[in-house]
């Protein structure tokens, strides 16, 4: 099955380090960061797992709950963990998945046959409160995963799920962001009263922060 953006994440039940999850009532009115690993004691992957966790108080700031996703048991990730908290400094604080029967990973297309047909890719899926797939990225195996670059992604989808915008190329928090095209200027000056900048008649500039121009 290939998962595709816009779609309802596929819904699944499975064993996890925390238990077994059923991924839409676990989620509830949350976010959702579904991340895969080839396999536990995989050294990029050890410290993914460990940044993950380090990073908890960011994920719960903008209510976003992360789950981790391997093919292998229960029993190995908790001796993985305890790898992960020895070698890192940082004990795991969320589910791993334990999909010895890669049924979740053939649900989420997270096995490749051309990379190996027996190990998942490192997947990432960004799930929004009404479950549908909002990103979806693959990392090689040589390279860890940015999850500060997923954090942004998560804070650009909920400024712009509430706003008429969009962010531009390196957007941060804070900085200006680009008024969408299907808003009309008139409309654009009810919802933007202090004012944009227009580089180009498809190109409006705005700070959201900045206080409404006073009137002349």
């Amino acid at each position: 099955m290939t998962v595709q953006l816009g779609q309802i994440a596929p819904d699944f039940e499975q064993d996890s380090s925390m238990g077994p999850i059923s991924l839409h009532a676990y989620l509830g009115d949350a976010w959702g960061v579904l991340f895969s690993h080839p396999k536990d004691y995989t050294p990029v992957c050890t410290t993914e797992l460990a940044a993950v966790a380090r990073l908890m108080p960011e994920w719960e700031k903008r209510h976003v709950k992360p789950i981790g996703l391997s093919v292998d048991s229960t029993e190995n990730h908790a001796g993985w963990a305890r790898d992960i908290e020895e070698t890192q400094g940082q004990a795991l604080n969320f589910p791993v998945i334990a999909d010895r029967d890669r049924r979740v990973s053939n649900l989420y297309g997270m096995i490749h046959p051309e990379a190996d047909a027996s190990l998942t890719v490192r997947s990432v899926f960004i799930i929004d409160p009404n479950k549908k797939v909002r990103l979806i990225l693959t990392y090689p195996p040589s390279t860890g995963r940015n999850f500060r670059e997923i954090l942004r992604v998560i804070d650009s989808l909920q400024l712009t799920d509430t706003n008429k915008v969009a962010t531009p190329a390196d957007w941060t928090p804070g900085e200006h962001v680009i008024i969408v095209p299907s808003l009309s200027d008139e409309d654009a000056k009810a919802r933007f009263p202090q004012g944009w900048k227009t580089l180009r008649p498809y190109l409006r500039v705005v700070d959201l922060d900045a206080a409404p121009k006073a009137a002349e």
